[in-house]
């Protein structure tokens, strides 16, 4: 792909064209829901979503159908398999999380770019404003927040 990373619509719109020459409806319909929020949520922000809106979305609709999932009646299988197809669906174009060694590297790089050789926890706001965006929507907050601490003087 050369470095050119498709945006999430595109990725999805591709997929819901093969699930649809693939006859798979359900699968369609899932994308086409998926689409559906993504699109919106561009048209609401009037620009094309960043990578990083893109993925909240999509971790936000599979929060919906969990909360779905837990709330749905043990009788109503119709809904529960529905459900957990669409998150298993969903999940493709999930982001993938860092792993905790991951988290450490970009530490490393926010530190060096900041300069600081011996951080402490004065530090810590200047570190976390360059980290967070670095991190969002990748990693679970606690875990960076702990993370940062270990790199403490």
């Amino acid at each position: 792909m050369g470095g050119f990373l498709m945006s999430k619509i595109e990725q999805i719109r591709g997929e819901m064209v093969a699930a649809m020459k693939a006859k798979d409806k359900e699968r369609k319909d899932a994308l086409s829901m998926l689409l559906g929020s993504l699109k919106n949520k561009a048209i609401d922000k009037r620009s094309d979503l960043t990578e990083a809106e893109e993925n909240e979305i999509v971790l936000k609709e599979i929060k919906q159908l969990k909360e779905t999932l837990d709330s749905a009646p043990a009788d109503r299988t119709d809904i529960i398999d529905q459900c957990k197809f669409r998150i298993q669906v969903y999940e493709e174009f999930a982001p993938k999380f860092m792993t905790e060694d991951e988290i450490k590297a970009t530490i490393q790089q926010v530190l060096d770019k900041l300069g600081l050789t011996a951080p402490t926890s004065k530090d810590k706001g200047k570190i976390m404003k360059e980290l967070m965006p670095l991190v969002k929507g990748k990693s679970d907050g606690k875990v960076v927040n702990a993370l940062v601490s270990d790199f403490f003087q």
